[in-house]
């Protein structure tokens, strides 16, 4: 019976330092794996950080205007088309409306990024442009012209800030309507 008592003794020994053991190989794999996380969420936000400076730098280089190169004769135009515009034209008979659709047509496919930044403002300046204009204006061919001409400028305005009033390489080199309703 005392051997008995002796191994019960031994038993509440042991179970104490195991379960010791247990909680400070636990804690040890907890800060090794904390420690392993904080390092990886450092260098993720690190390089996330150079990366976002990089991104930033690319924006300000496609918000410059394109440098002019010399214009390839064989390469095809590049057209970038356009959401619709429906304005309000100024009454002369009633309420009429001028629903329109244009593409615009550039010289380099880098230019049609440089519209994808502006467009609120281009859509705005258009709208404007649009909503000032009677139909009896508009009906004709040459007031057609003269609007694509306007929309013209009023663009390259926006797109190129430094060129306004200025007739030069504009980035814009014509606006096509693609529809024209008056109703």
């Amino acid at each position: 019976m005392a051997k008995d008592a002796k191994t019960a003794t031994d038993g509440a020994d042991t179970a104490p330092a195991r379960d010791s053991k247990k909680l400070l190989i636990i804690i040890a794999v907890l800060v090794v794996v904390l420690g392993l996380g904080g390092l990886g969420a450092f260098l993720l936000l690190k390089s996330n950080a150079e990366h976002d400076d990089d991104a930033d730098e690319a924006v300000v280089e496609k918000v410059k205007p394109a440098k002019k190169k010399k214009a390839d004769l064989h390469a095809p135009p590049v057209y970038v088309p356009m959401d619709a515009f429906t304005v309000n034209l100024v009454p002369e008979n009633g309420d009429q409306f001028l629903q329109l659709v244009v593409s615009v047509e550039v010289d380099e496919a880098q230019i049609g990024d440089q519209i994808k930044l502006y467009t609120p403002k281009l859509r705005n300046d258009i709208t404007l442009l649009l909503s000032s204009k009677k139909a009896s204006q508009l009906i004709t061919k040459e007031g057609k012209e003269t609007l694509a001409q306007e929309i013209k400028e009023q663009m390259n305005g926006v797109l190129d800030p430094a060129s306004k009033g200025k007739k030069r390489d504009w980035p814009i080199k014509d606006v096509l309507f693609t529809s024209f309703i008056i109703q």
